[in-house]
């Protein structure tokens, strides 16, 4: 089997005030990371501004923007200029009153190839995100670029198999996941280590149950929030796995390029000798579809 290796980087930032200032430092990271060679670049959730989802505020809404838009251009421009695919995400004005937390991806050539409107939405103390975002509606589609065929999901998706998995029986040759997960800056350390191991694990769990590769990408730094409670503490650790879920890559806690070479070739190698997808039974997986089995 021919060896295929793809140079990906993760741009992994806090928040620097609002989308003008948050653009202009991808602009730089994203430059940086072509300049070491990245072909795909994969960007943290929401990263134009702050993780607004703290609180539940009606003027929180005009932040979102139609897709394509005016961040999607320039997202563009800045794929073509280094001809790199850029995996992005933003808040996504439909229509009004119909709003949507949305990935999308740009070719090396800029155009805007594909979308990924967020599936699953928490709504959890600090992360009010059914508020705002209406639970998507394009479904568990990869995304074909010059790169590979990108299975985009984010966030809240990471704690279900079964996206991964649609993603995969549908030819995903990588999972991406744009993130934003923190801890509560009260909680006790051991409580915040369980949160951050679960969280890996479960992208560990991804890689080796479809046997591809997988890349988190989350943000860093404290922000605040604007009820007054303690705000959250967003630990970074974005990192790149190998389809036996193994580390190829791990970031720190701090603003960050993380950089790696993927080998998609090797996906075949290892679902020849773990064939999960041979020996899945799909004839038994009906109550699935359920949603408990009283």
């Amino acid at each position: 089997m021919s060896k295929r290796t793809l140079p990906v980087a993760l741009i992994q930032e806090r928040n620097h005030g609002d989308a003008g200032a948050n653009l202009a430092v991808i602009e730089a990271r994203v430059a940086e990371a072509a300049a070491a060679g990245a072909r795909l670049v994969l960007l943290q959730e929401l990263h134009n501004g702050a993780y607004f989802c703290q609180h539940e505020s009606v003027h929180e809404f005009d932040l979102a923007e139609p897709i394509p838009g005016p961040s999607t251009e320039r997202l563009g421009a800045l794929a073509k200029k280094h001809g790199v695919v850029i995996v992005g995400s933003l808040f996504e004005r439909r229509a009004a009153g119909l709003y949507h937390n949305t990935a999308v991806v740009l070719e090396a050539d800029g155009r805007l190839v594909g979308k990924y409107r967020k599936m699953h939405i928490p709504d959890d103390p600090g992360f009010y995100e059914k508020f705002y975002f209406t639970p998507g509606d394009l479904g568990f589609e990869p995304v074909d670029t010059s790169v590979g065929r990108l299975g985009v999901l984010v966030c809240w998706d990471q704690w279900y198999p079964e996206g991964a998995r649609l993603m995969a029986l549908a030819g995903a040759e990588l999972l991406l996941y744009p993130t934003a997960i923190g801890w509560d800056p009260d909680d006790p350390q051991d409580e915040k280590d369980r949160q951050r191991n679960a969280w890996i694990l479960s992208h560990r769990g991804h890689a080796v149950a479809n046997g591809v590769p997988v890349l988190s990408c989350n943000r860093v730094g404290h922000e605040p929030s604007p009820l007054g409670a303690s705000g959250i503490d967003f630990w970074g650790a974005s990192h790149v796995l190998g389809p036996q879920g193994e580390f190829l890559a791990e970031a720190s806690h701090a603003p960050q390029v993380l950089h790696a070479e993927v080998d998609l070739g090797r996906s075949e190698h290892v679902r020849r000798i773990w064939p999960f997808l041979r020996d899945r039974r799909i004839d038994a997986y009906g109550d699935l579809l359920r949603r408990y089995r009283d």
